[in-house]
């Protein structure tokens, strides 16, 4: 098909950016990427009037520290968040999980910014920001505020920017002394996970001190693991004590019935990938 005719702009500024959208009102549409706003385009279940193209607004792109944090701008590619210096040192399960999206072309066209606020369940970087509990920077008409990972996320393909938002950039904390790891099981390469979980772990004299664990495509959004993460804490840090308490990682979650897996076999996927995603984080 054939996208809708649209109006095209692009911004050099975040200012420019939020005020296109203000003008264009609910009829606008941010273009980051691409790689999920361009089919839906031309499948016309999206008809927007006006595509605001955040690709010149250079402020958007890079990694920095910032004291304890990495701050990512939001049109910052996967690729340059998955070979990031920074980005392996002191979040190395972003860096992880980045590497792993799609193929080369989604890498180096798709922007960290764009997936999360595209908020697909079966996304990757949704579960790797819950996991580091990123924080978003949001610009709007009346300036800026932050939204915790936990909160930005509000339902499927639904977030907590307005229509005359624009998210700036991801504030990442430094995390070290954590082993993490991502498991996905998905047909092919390319395809979305049919359920992914993302762990992070910190061990102490032969057990795990603490964890945190995220779930994709379990639900309307990532979900943090709760159940799993009190299971775990505590637990001895061997493949038996682990896979036993990961019986619990299906707990809280809402899984759907579609054409690549029933919810059953899903609840049953993630017990055996969080098994191996966390022991993988322990080090075991």
């Amino acid at each position: 098909m054939i996208p809708v005719a649209f109006d095209y702009l692009r911004p050099t500024s975040v200012d420019e950016a939020v005020a296109a959208l203000a003008e264009g009102g609910e009829d606008a549409k941010i273009l980051a990427g691409g790689q999920s706003l361009i089919p839906v385009l031309r499948l016309r279940l999206a008809a927007p009037s006006v595509l605001v193209d955040l690709g010149g607004v250079a402020q958007l792109r890079g990694v920095r520290e910032e004291g304890d944090s990495l701050v990512i701008g939001a049109m910052t590619t996967h690729d340059e968040v998955a070979a990031s210096p920074l980005v392996r040192r002191f979040a190395p399960l972003l860096s992880r999980m980045a590497a792993t999206i799609g193929d080369r072309q989604v890498r180096h066209r798709g922007t960290l910014g764009g997936s999360l606020s595209h908020a697909d369940p079966a996304a990757d970087m949704p579960a790797a920001a819950a996991a580091l509990e990123a924080r978003y920077v949001l610009a709007g008409p009346n300036g800026r505020r932050v939204v915790s990972a936990a909160d930005f996320a509000v339902d499927l393909f639904t977030t907590a920017l307005t229509d005359d938002e624009v998210l700036v950039e991801i504030q990442v904390p430094k995390v070290e002394g954590w082993g993490s790891h991502y498991e996905k099981f998905h047909r092919v390469v390319q395809a979305w996970a049919i359920v992914g979980v993302a762990a992070m772990v910190r061990r102490d004299d032969g057990a795990i001190e603490s964890a945190r664990v995220t779930l994709t495509n379990m639900g309307p959004t990532a979900l943090r693991a709760t159940a799993l993460e009190r299971a775990l804490a505590g637990c001895a840090a061997d493949r038996a004590a682990i896979e036993e308490a990961c019986s619990v990682a299906a707990e809280g979650t809402s899984p759907r019935d579609d054409l690549t897996a029933s919810a059953e076999y899903r609840r049953h996927l993630v017990r055996v990938l969080a098994g191996r995603a966390v022991a993988a984080a322990a080090g075991v």
